[in-house]
């Protein structure tokens, strides 16, 4: 059942170049422009930032950081990618949600924030294709030695 969770889908050449191409230039941009400023700037901003659970202001970006930042360079690498667009989608949709109040224009539109739980929505639902660790951990050998994901 996990490996099957894990697997990377059986896609044409296309869509796996194309859920590489896609893993990697999300996961590289909330990285870098999300997650990175939130792990350099967290004692400043760990006294103000949103709390919409009542955890506290530093475990709410602490979690933030987790999701765009470790969780990013996973999904970079297509290790344990549904799992972690699962945490992504999470982390978006409290954004979306509570930061952005469900308003997608203006000052504090949620536009992006909406786009990007758009993606890790599809790579939740497609998997992270051929091109990622989570093909050599969970897709299972062929006879001709390339990984495809096992099928049931």
């Amino acid at each position: 059942m996990i490996k099957r969770f894990f697997a990377p889908g059986n896609n044409s050449a296309s869509a796996n170049f194309a859920l590489f191409v896609m893993r990697v230039w999300i996961g590289f941009e909330m990285l870098l422009l999300h997650g990175m400023d939130k792990l350099k700037t967290f004692d400043e901003k760990s006294a103000t930032f949103p709390d919409p659970f009542g955890i506290g202001h530093g475990a709410s970006l602490a979690l933030s950081v987790f999701a765009e930042f470790f969780v990013s360079l996973l999904i970079i690498f297509g290790l344990l990618t549904r799992w972690g667009a699962m945490v992504l989608i999470i982390n978006m949709s409290v954004a979306f949600v509570t930061v952005h109040k469900v308003v997608l224009t203006g000052p504090r539109g949620g536009e992006l924030a909406f786009l990007y739980l758009m993606v890790y929505v599809v790579l939740l639902f497609a998997g992270p294709g051929k091109f990622s660790v989570d093909q050599v951990l969970f897709g299972k050998p062929t006879s001709s030695g390339s990984s495809q994901p096992k099928k049931k």
